[in-house]
């Protein structure tokens, strides 16, 4: 369907086409940031030993266990609140929140050249580092979803 009238403007209901558009990607995307956070927190619980190897060191190993059981549920917490349009901002301000707070867990992965052991991509250096700039995406992804559409 064309939306241009034939001199050359806009289509009266153009804007509503494009609105409507609009809305679906950010609700796709949503989901699919949902979906990844999902993911990622249900392993924190199946794979919890991986995520408490990676916890800084300076916070003390004392405290690896309930910070990642409190990441997993913040993730999970987070996938919840994108899905429903009424939530999807603040589920995706606090996603990007959770992955801003979990950054350090990442460079200390990468600074311990993965996990010792682990398959790839886990138990690699280079996997490990470019894991780094992939968080930084993803925080921007979901600042994105943060947006107010009209």
């Amino acid at each position: 369907m064309d939306l241009l009238s034939r001199s050359g403007t806009v289509a009266p209901g153009a804007a509503l086409v494009r609105a409507d558009d609009q809305r679906r990607r950010h609700g796709r995307s949503a989901l699919a940031l949902a979906t990844l956070l999902a993911g990622a927190g249900i392993s924190h619980f199946a794979a919890a030993d991986g995520f408490e190897r990676i916890v800084p060191r300076v916070l003390g190993a004392s405290s690896a266990a309930p910070l990642v059981v409190a990441s997993g549920v913040a993730e999970l917490v987070a996938a919840a609140l994108l899905v429903r349009p009424r939530t999807r901002r603040l589920g995706a301000a606090c996603a990007a929140g959770i992955l801003v707070a979990v950054f350090p867990a990442n460079v200390q992965m990468a600074l311990d050249g993965g996990l010792a052991g682990a398959a790839f991509p886990l138990g690699s250096p280079v996997a490990s580092w470019l894991r780094l700039p992939l968080q930084i995406l993803l925080v921007w992804w979901a600042l994105t979803l943060t947006r107010r559409l009209d």
